[in-house]
């Protein structure tokens, strides 16, 4: 029996905002990316006060990246079988209690206990503690917005999740490095920390859902069949690799510290408005979005979104005007919202309920730490070839990854959103 078309949500832009537990779902995600970014922000500044080394923030990414692929695949396998509302309580409760140890270890008061020196590896430890539960966390989210939701909403609710997350990434630097900068890194973490706490409560109003998966045989044969799903299908795995190598080369944003502090100038102030133009222009873009999709032929614009990402790394890298940067760091966010929306509904269109979680955690080890481990290769080509031609390097290599891309999938430019059907059914079509 063939499949019913699937019709967005183009009258009614606010369609999943409708649902009361997706309503909850969004403030979970919202306070709780508008903690961690702020977090990102001082973490990174700080860290470059201390060791005035490029190659430190390279290792911030690092340092959330190896715990999060690590423990991915298996966070996916815990996220199927597990009820998602209680995963998510303990998951924020881990992130909490390294914030609090962040908060601390880095006290005026602590300063007389603890050297300097010990300072940085104990930051560098508790990210490494976020990063175990963004192993998990992806996983558990992806899930539960799909028992939350009708399936012909996947596409509206995509937009303002993803929305939701700009937006708290737009106010979440900004107001860390205002903050941070007028005040210090206590009353930061403070505020971080009351964030966190936001979020966990905003995850009681959610639902208990049973799992949609009991495991019947092996953990190394469930996790096996999620990884062979995602290798069937062309359309999936294309999107996870050219966003991989794209965001790998591309990941000059954790340069910002630098640009902000040596080339332009303009301190932690200036570094939390250039964290927020991105994601203004993404926000912005998402939100013009609800009403004109770019899902008519998804893998088409995909291509072409990816591309201005790219070309805006170059320009933002060239640039030595403060304006300048902040709009091309704007046109970055835009092109990468549009690439986000894509691929988040591609990923929630193609994968089935039981599989879900596993599916997930293998995008999370392409995509969830594509960004920490670009952050890593953009600290090390700036140790190696300095700064700028760093960045200039990554933008153009995100470039000439879009041009092999299109010329292993020009089949699927034509394709359109009625055609993304479950892999498992039309396996090697897309």
């Amino acid at each position: 029996m063939e499949a019913e078309p699937i019709i967005p949500a183009k009258k009614d832009p606010f369609a999943a905002l409708r649902y009361r537990e997706f309503r909850s779902y969004l403030g979970m995600r919202f306070f709780f990316t508008f903690a961690y970014q702020m977090q990102a922000v001082i973490i990174g500044f700080h860290i470059y006060h201390l060791t005035k080394d490029p190659l430190a923030l390279g290792l911030i990414g690092l340092s959330e990246a190896i715990p999060a692929i690590g423990i991915a695949l298996y966070g996916g396998y815990v996220a199927d079988k597990s009820e998602k509302r209680g995963l998510l309580l303990k998951i924020f409760f881990g992130v909490f209690l390294c914030s609090l140890t962040m908060l601390v270890v880095t006290t005026k008061q602590m300063h007389a206990y603890i050297p300097t020196s010990y300072i940085v590896p104990i930051m560098y430890a508790m990210v490494f503690g976020i990063g175990l539960a963004r192993g998990f966390f992806g996983p558990a989210t992806f899930s539960l917005m799909a028992q939350i939701l009708p399936k012909e909403l996947y596409p509206n609710a995509s937009t303002w999740s993803s929305s939701s997350w700009q937006l708290a990434s737009i106010l979440g630097p900004a107001v860390g490095g205002l903050i941070y900068g007028f005040y210090g890194i206590t009353p930061t973490y403070i505020v971080i920390i009351t964030f966190i706490l936001i979020s966990l409560v905003c995850i009681f109003f959610l639902k208990t859902h049973p799992p949609t998966f009991i495991p019947k045989e092996s953990i190394v044969q469930s996790l096996k069949e999620g990884i062979n799903f995602v290798f069937k299908s062309k359309m999936m795995l294309g999107a996870m690799s050219l966003d991989l190598f794209s965001v790998f080369f591309g990941g000059a944003v954790a340069l910002l510290p630098v640009f902000a502090n040596d080339i332009l100038k303009v301190g932690s102030e200036g570094l939390g408005f250039m964290r927020a133009a991105a994601s203004s222009g993404a926000v912005i873009t998402m939100l013009a979005m609800t009403r004109f999709s770019p899902m008519n032929k998804p893998w088409r614009n995909l291509l072409i979104a990816v591309t201005g990402f790219g070309l805006s790394i170059i320009c933002y890298g060239l640039s030595k005007s403060f304006y300048l940067t902040l709009f091309f760091l704007f046109c970055e966010g835009a092109f990468d919202s549009v690439s986000v929306i894509i691929r988040s509904t591609i990923m929630q269109l193609l994968t089935p309920d039981q599989m879900r979680g596993r599916v997930s955690a293998v995008n999370s080890m392409f995509i969830g730490s594509s960004n920490e481990i670009g952050a890593f290769e953009s600290g090390l080509t700036a140790k190696l070839m300095r700064v700028v031609p760093a960045v200039v390097f990554g933008g153009s290599m995100t470039i000439g990854i879009v041009f092999i891309t299109y010329l292993k999938t020009k089949n699927l430019l034509p394709l359109t959103l009625n055609d993304i059907k479950p892999a498992d059914k039309i396996e090697d079509q897309i």
